[in-house]
């Protein structure tokens, strides 16, 4: 996985790094903000006229948001549990894991020998017109 970033922020200056990192903490502070207000927005309009339960402020929302992030678990984590075996086949997990990403280890060394060869190759080939007989292929 490390390698992964290192290919993503490959010349990329610190500057811009640094602004990515401020900007996704900014990110997520708005969407904490955004949770709690929609879990006080959502209480208040349905609780209290449907089982006569009082009004929340917006710090009772965050912390009940918290307490069932807390008893359920994420919420949601998109790939599925793998913890449970009557969904997933072993081999299906395994390919989900952080392990996938073990191939990046050998990112760097590959373009230093082919990469960018090939790749030059490549753009070569799309720049030049193409004859009948390649777009009969």
């Amino acid at each position: 996985m490390g390698n992964f970033f290192k290919h993503k922020m490959r010349g990329k200056s610190p500057g811009v790094i640094v602004g990515w990192v401020i900007l996704g903490a900014i990110g997520i502070g708005a969407l904490a903000i955004l949770f709690g207000f929609v879990i006080m927005w959502l209480w208040n309009w349905l609780m209290p006229e449907l089982f006569g339960l009082p009004a929340l402020t917006y710090w009772q929302a965050v912390g009940i948001f918290i307490l069932f992030k807390i008893l359920l678990g994420s919420c949601g984590s998109g790939g599925g549990n793998c913890n449970n075996p009557s969904k997933h086949s072993k081999s299906e997990c395994e390919s989900d894991s952080k392990g996938s990403f073990s191939k990046w280890k050998h990112y760097d060394k590959f373009w230093k020998d082919k990469g960018e060869k090939a790749y030059n190759e490549y753009v070569e080939q799309k720049d030049t017109p193409q004859t009948d007989e390649t777009t009969k292929q």
